[in-house]
């Protein structure tokens, strides 16, 4: 069932073939020639997103990665291959301690460019298109596998350089993924949504 979106995602694994999202660097914050973070603008965009409840959050974002995969390799309204873009997103809530993710998690796909004012409509109604507004983001890199603790850590880490709590959402967190789900030390970032 699998098999033609996982084909089509490792035939299209060329950089080149992927569109990164666009955005405007505002701040790079450095320390000792290491990057800390950096706070990044984005654009007003429609998203294909889908909603998770899987008990483990690997479990969330694969399922909805695969949801995702079906529309853009041709489950959709124009029946057509509509390219990758990276990274694919993941939204995460903590409870109200901030101890732990809570199970409900977005998996969102950022449209091409060339379908932001028309996109293609998902063949399964589960997968919604949305706009988001414009958003200033603190993004932080790491690598490896996403799970409730690696992200937990993320959060911490990221929180304790930027101290200032006040600047950012406290229970809803992004997760953005550069390479496919299933790499061992896939390429991540961790999204602190700046407060409107």
């Amino acid at each position: 069932d699998m098999a033609e979106p996982i084909q089509q995602l490792t035939r299209n694994n060329s950089p080149q073939e992927r569109q990164s999202i666009p955005f405007t660097l505002i701040q790079r914050k450095e320390k000792l020639g290491d990057l800390l973070y950096e706070k990044r603008q984005y654009g007003k965009a429609k998203w294909a997103c889908i909603k998770m409840k899987e008990k483990q959050y690997e479990q969330s974002i694969c399922l909805g990665f695969m949801k995702l995969m079906r529309y853009i390799c041709e489950q959709n309204s124009s029946g057509l291959y509509l390219g990758i873009t990276i990274p694919i997103v993941t939204i995460v809530h903590t409870n109200e301690s901030q101890s732990e993710i809570t199970q409900a998690v977005t998996v969102a796909y950022y449209l091409p460019e060339v379908l932001q004012d028309e996109p293609p409509r998902p063949l399964d109604s589960d997968i919604i298109i949305e706009e988001w507004p414009p958003t200033i983001v603190y993004s932080r890199s790491f690598r490896g596998i996403t799970n409730e603790d690696s992200i937990m850590r993320e959060i911490n880490l990221l929180a304790e350089i930027l101290e200032s709590p006040e600047l950012y959402l406290q229970d809803t967190f992004i997760i953005a993924g550069y390479t496919n789900p299933a790499a061992a030390n896939r390429h991540n970032e961790i999204w602190f949504l700046q407060r409107p």
